[in-house]
C-alpha cells in the first residue's frame, strides 16, 4: 500500500464526525456541531449528476465555513463517468474528503437507480468506486447499509467489494434499505463488516449518549462513528461523547445555542427579509428536534436496552417556564422561541 493511501485511510481512523444529512447538514448548523467538536463535516447529499450539468441548486451545497478544515461533498449517482467528474468538481472546490451515498432509502433516488439499489447491484457500485478512485487523489469514502431488506443483508459482501475497488474507509448504517429508521440499529452487523476489510469502517445509527458509544466500539474493530440524528437533538454531542459523560446544558445555555445558531444562519442566508424567512424556516425545522433533548441517566440507558433511546418517544418532562417551553412539540410553541431569539427575550440575552 503507498503511503499516500494509509495516510488516507487514517484520515478516518479514531474519529467522531458529523454525517451527511439533507436540511440538517446546513452550513451554520454544521459550523455549530464544529464548534462541539466533530471531527469531520459533511456537505448535504449532491446528485451528480444535477451538478455536472451546473444545476443552480446543487452548486450551493459545495460551500463551506472556514472553521471546516475537514469537510467533505458527498455524491449520489448512477454513472460510474458522472460520479468521477463530480468527484473532480467538489476536489476543485477544496473538498478534503469525497463521501459516496450508497446508503439514501428515498423512493425518488431509489427509482433512479441510486443510493441504496446499488446494493442490489454490487458489481455496479465497486465499478462506480473505482471511477472517482482514478478520478482524485482525495482520502475516499462510500456510505452504505446493511442491505436492501433483512432477506437480502450483503453489507459484507459489499464492503469487500468496495475496499477492492479503492476505497479509503467505509461507513455503515446499521440498517436495511427496507427498515428506514424504524428499528434501532444492529451494530452487531456493522462489527462483522469492520472485521472482513481492511480499510476503516464508521458505525452509524442511534448515537445519543457516551454510553451509546462505548456500548457500540466495545470489542469490535470499529474506528469511527457518524452521528445524524443525535446530533440533530443536542450539537453538544460531540464534545459530550469525547468527555465521556453526559452534558446537560441548564435552560440559559441552551437559549444561548440557539440564539447562537441564529445569528450563524443570519450571517449565511442573509439579515434581508428573503434570507431572514430562510432562516427561520431552518430555524423551526431545527426546532422539531431540539425539542427532543432529555437528561438521559445511565439506569435509563441500562433498562432501555437493546432498544436505543433514542428511538424512545418518551413524554415531556415535567417543568415549568422555559424548561417546559423548550421540551414543547407544539408548533406553536416552536414560533414563540423563534419570537423570543429575535427580541433577546430569554435567560442571559
Amino acid at each position: 500500500m503507498s503511503s499516500d493511501r494509509r495516510t488516507a485511510r487514517d484520515f478516518f481512523r479514531g474519529v467522531i464526525a458529523l454525517a451527511a444529512m439533507a436540511t440538517g447538514g446546513n452550513l451554520p448548523y454544521r459550523r455549530l456541531c464544529r464548534e462541539y467538536g466533530a471531527d469531520l463535516t459533511c456537505s448535504e447529499m449532491i446528485v451528480a449528476d444535477k451538478l455536472v450539468r451546473g444545476s443552480r441548486a446543487e452548486r450551493p451545497l459545495l460551500r463551506r465555513h472556514a472553521s471546516e478544515e475537514t469537510f467533505g461533498i458527498q455524491l449520489c449517482g448512477r454513472s460510474p463517468a458522472v460520479m468521477a467528474a463530480a468527484a473532480r468538481l467538489a476536489a476543485a472546490q477544496g473538498a478534503r474528503f469525497v463521501d459516496l451515498n450508497f446508503g439514501c432509502p428515498i423512493d425518488l433516488v431509489v427509482r433512479r437507480g441510486a443510493g441504496s439499489a446499488l446494493l442490489k447491484r454490487p458489481r455496479k457500485l465497486a465499478e462506480i468506486v473505482a471511477a472517482v478512485r482514478e478520478a482524485v487523489d482525495l482520502p475516499l469514502a462510500v456510505k452504505i447499509r446493511l442491505g436492501w431488506s433483512e432477506q437480502t443483508i450483503n453489507a459484507v459482501t459489499v464492503a469487500r467489494c468496495v475496499a477492492e475497488a479503492g476505497a479509503d474507509a467505509i461507513a455503515v448504517h446499521g440498517r436495511t434499505r427496507e427498515q428506514r429508521y424504524r428499528r434501532s440499529a444492529d451494530w452487531a452487523a456493522i462489527a462483522e463488516v469492520a472485521k472482513a476489510v481492511p480499510i476503516p469502517v464508521l458505525g452509524n445509527g442511534d448515537i445519543l449518549t457516551p454510553w451509546d458509544l462505548s456500548r457500540c466500539l466495545e470489542g469490535t474493530a470499529i474506528s469511527s462513528v457518524l452521528v445524524a440524528r443525535g446530533a440533530l437533538i443536542k450539537p453538544w454531542i460531540f464534545r459530550e461523547l469525547k468527555a465521556g459523560r453526559p452534558l446537560d446544558p441548564d435552560v440559559p445555555a441552551r437559549w444561548t445555542i440557539m440564539r447562537r445558531y441564529y445569528e450563524y444562519a443570519s450571517e449565511y442566508f442573509g439579515e434581508d427579509e428573503k434570507g431572514q424567512g430562510r432562516v427561520r424556516r431552518f430555524l423551526l425545522w431545527h426546532l422539531g428536534f431540539w425539542h427532543r433533548h432529555r437528561a438521559w441517566t445511565e439506569a435509563e440507558f441500562t433498562a432501555a436496552r437493546p432498544a436505543a433511546l433514542i428511538q424512545q418517544r418518551a413524554a415531556s418532562p415535567e417543568a415549568d417556564g422555559d424548561a417546559s417551553l423548550l421540551a414543547s412539540a407544539d408548533p406553536a410553541d416552536h414560533e414563540r422561541i423563534w419570537q423570543r431569539l429575535l427580541d433577546r427575550d430569554y435567560p442571559a440575552a
